[in-house]
């Protein structure tokens, strides 16, 4: 049997020789000075019915030590015991240890990712090098394949940033094999003490929608962030966006604004999204080809409608890709009015409400809430209210009639008014909740509200040409005035 001294002694020969130990291991010196652990086993047999000898490579000295040497030759005896060949072990335990390195939790979750975006992540890898390290939703166009995506793009741009900034860092280069459960809440729960309850809990639910997607994919086993859920703080309740609700709140609301030295494109913004109530998303892109039944030459309307596509509308990609899921907004006289004075601003840009900056782009989302800021609302009404106040009125209304007449139990505009929400039915059988229906009573409940919102309140074009002002977009400045006058 070999010792730790004769194996440091043995020194290289004209020919390679070997000093045995026991067991069939071996150490191997090579004439070049190695010195090469093997044993000699014999595995299955040949044609001739034959035992076939075979050699397992176990390692160089002094990388292996003696002691390594022969546990190892302990284990590939024990593998052939139960009938396993310990060389092909071997090469399928280095196969899964490459595989591990390849199958990263950051690789697994950018193939994850692609799958529900349909983001190409090469492209965007080379759009965001060429844009040092930024990116907007709004470029995406540039890297992704629609067709194949899940997701809405403004959803996946808050998914891929999530991972960016809270994963990647701690966990993204690990082997996605290697992660267990105790390592994952760790960093939730330090992502908790930075006040962001709700940020752990979506944070978890991506980590275990990309470990179930490995395990589909065959590169891990079991979703440690499945139950972790259970041992984070309880989400906060989520808060209502504030909004008021009463006819002469809104109508004040709308007065305040269209007082202010602002751009007219803004008042107009403003004025159609509470004669509309769509989400401000879906005012904010869109488009005079959206626009039907109104002759912007001689002004005239015929039964006047917004089709807003159904890409543009709220909702996972089958709801962006549904057929006929085009969102109808009938428009009342007030509206058309609206629309004619914008028109002559806008009417020959693609968009009804351009970037004031760049005019392919449009308005920011967060304009009409500065400007509600701005005439006094922080935190009292914000863009999305106008769709709570138009819900709220007009379904007390349709209740108080609908009891009036004898009716028990909802009112039945109570439906059609959630069909001019967008509102999705609870059961979601979209073949039986055809957008275009009741059209007649929208119009007319259309026509209804814009009547009571808009009392008292002037003509549209009245606004264009006034003085403005550079709205300072900040709430602490609710009260400055300071900026550049131009006409709107």
């Amino acid at each position: 049997m070999l010792t730790d001294a004769k194996v440091k002694a043995a020194r290289p020969q004209e020919k390679d020789y070997k000093l045995a130990d026991s067991g069939q291991l071996y150490l191997l010196v090579t004439k070049a000075g190695g010195r090469l652990w093997r044993m000699n086993y014999t595995y299955g047999r040949n044609a001739k019915g034959n035992p076939i000898q075979k050699t397992l490579a176990l390692g160089s000295y002094p990388a292996v030590t003696l002691v390594e040497a022969r546990r190892q030759r302990d284990q590939a005896k024990a593998l052939l015991v139960s009938g396993v060949d310990p060389a092909v072990a071997k090469k399928e335990a280095a196969a899964e240890k490459a595989v591990a390195t390849i199958n990263t939790f950051k690789a697994v979750a950018r193939r994850w990712f692609a799958l529900k975006s349909g983001w190409d992540m090469d492209k965007f890898d080379a759009w965001v090098k060429e844009h040092d390290g930024e990116w907007s939703w709004n470029d995406a166009a540039n890297w992704t394949a629609r067709a194949h995506g899940k997701w809405a793009v403004r959803h996946a741009d808050k998914v891929w940033r999530s991972l960016v900034e809270n994963v990647f860092d701690e966990i993204g280069a690990l082997p996605i094999t290697s992660i267990k459960a105790p390592q994952l809440l760790e960093f939730l729960k330090a992502i908790e003490a930075r006040d962001a309850i709700e940020t752990a809990h979506r944070v978890r639910q991506r980590l275990s929608a990309v470990f179930v997607y490995g395990i589909a994919a065959g590169v891990c086993d079991t979703d440690p962030a499945a139950s972790l859920g259970k041992a984070l703080l309880p989400k906060p309740r989520s808060r209502r966006q504030p909004a008021l609700t009463d006819l002469d709140s809104v109508r004040k609301i709308l007065a305040d604004c269209e007082a202010l030295r602002s751009r007219a494109v803004t008042k107009f913004a403003l004025r159609l999204l509470a004669l509309t109530h769509v989400r401000s998303s879906e005012l904010s892109g869109g488009e005079w080809s959206e626009i039907e039944g109104i002759d912007f030459e001689t002004g005239e309307a015929d039964n006047p409608l917004w089709r807003v596509p159904a890409e543009r509308m709220k909702g996972d990609e089958a709801r962006k890709n549904e057929e006929e899921g085009d969102h109808l907004v009938p428009l009342s006289t007030q509206a058309v009015d609206a629309l004619l004075a914008l028109h002559q601003l806008t009417g020959d840009l693609r968009l009804m409400f351009p970037n004031e900056r760049h005019a392919h782009k449009p308005i920011s989302e967060n304009t009409i809430r500065q400007m509600l800021i701005r005439a006094g609302y922080y935190q009292r009404h914000v863009p999305h209210g106008w769709r709570s106040a138009f819900s709220t009125i007009m379904n007390e209304r349709a209740d108080r009639e609908w009891r009036e007449k004898g009716g028990r139990g909802d009112a039945p505009d109570r439906a059609i008014i959630d069909l001019m929400l967008a509102h999705v039915p609870k059961d979601k059988v979209e073949t039986a909740y055809n957008r275009a229906s009741y059209m007649p009573r929208r119009r007319e409940l259309a026509q209804e509200w814009a009547d009571m919102l808009m009392e008292g309140l002037p003509p549209a074009a009245e606004h264009i040409g006034k003085p403005m002002r550079r709205s300072i977009g900040n709430p602490g400045n609710r009260g400055n005035t300071r900026g550049r006058k131009k006409a709107a």
